[in-house]
């Protein structure tokens, strides 16, 4: 009988099981490397490419149809068409409409998806156009919410930390150094819609073990 109590104990606290994950590497060396650690020097003040102890998951959607567009877009080390900067931009996982997990960027590296927030950010992107068709799609949403959740163990991230990229001028780990990116954001993952995954978030992560942390906490925003 004690034996079984063990058992029981042991399955109850075991984490979330890492989800499938396919690696998927977009290049990533020595050029885009110190790039990206001028980049987090100009923004953040800190010489790095490195990212340590990450405190915040940013959930995005692509704004395309396929994962090789999306690919294809982190691949190239390119200025980016809307604040022409360098190291072009990245996330390091995007989740197919299928479910499928890709990993392109290890997450020992910092990846440029969120401005004010890349310096302790995972960044997960999702192919699609819209929250709703992320939320809509059963498979991909199942498959974010376990990465999430496995995520959110593996580093001790509070589900209050789970945003959508909307949302990231209202973390309180956002930091920009340039006055005139204080306030960019983007429209990918409105409040309405995450308070809906975090639900789902939390029952999953109930399920598995995964402390949930204290209730959201946001700070003011002056944008």
């Amino acid at each position: 009988m004690k034996a079984l109590f063990v058992a029981v104990a042991l399955l109850i606290s075991a984490p979330p099981p890492k989800p499938a994950i396919v690696w998927k590497p977009i290049p990533f060396g020595a050029q885009r490397k110190a790039e990206t650690a001028a980049y987090a020097k100009r923004h953040y003040g800190s010489s790095t490419w490195r990212l340590s102890h990450p405190r915040v998951i940013v959930e995005h959607y692509t704004a395309s149809d396929s994962f090789s567009s999306a690919y294809s877009t982190f691949a190239a080390d390119t200025p980016d068409g809307e604040l022409h900067e360098l190291p072009g931009v990245c996330a390091h996982f995007v989740i197919d409409k299928d479910g499928t997990i890709y990993q392109l960027v290890p997450l020992t590296v910092m990846c440029r998806h969120t401005v004010g927030l890349n310096y302790t950010a995972v960044g997960i992107e999702h192919v699609g156009t819209s929250d709703a068709e992320i939320l809509g799609n059963p498979r991909q949403l199942n498959a974010s919410l376990r990465l999430t959740a496995w995520l959110m163990r593996r580093y001790g991230i509070e589900l209050r930390n789970v945003i959508g990229h909307n949302e990231s001028l209202t973390s309180p780990y956002h930091k920009e150094l340039y006055a005139s990116w204080r306030c960019q954001t983007h429209g990918d993952w409105t409040r309405a819609d995450m308070d809906v995954f975090r639900a789902r978030l939390a029952a999953l992560a109930r399920r598995d073990g995964v402390p949930l942390g204290k209730r959201v906490d946001r700070v003011r925003s002056s944008c």
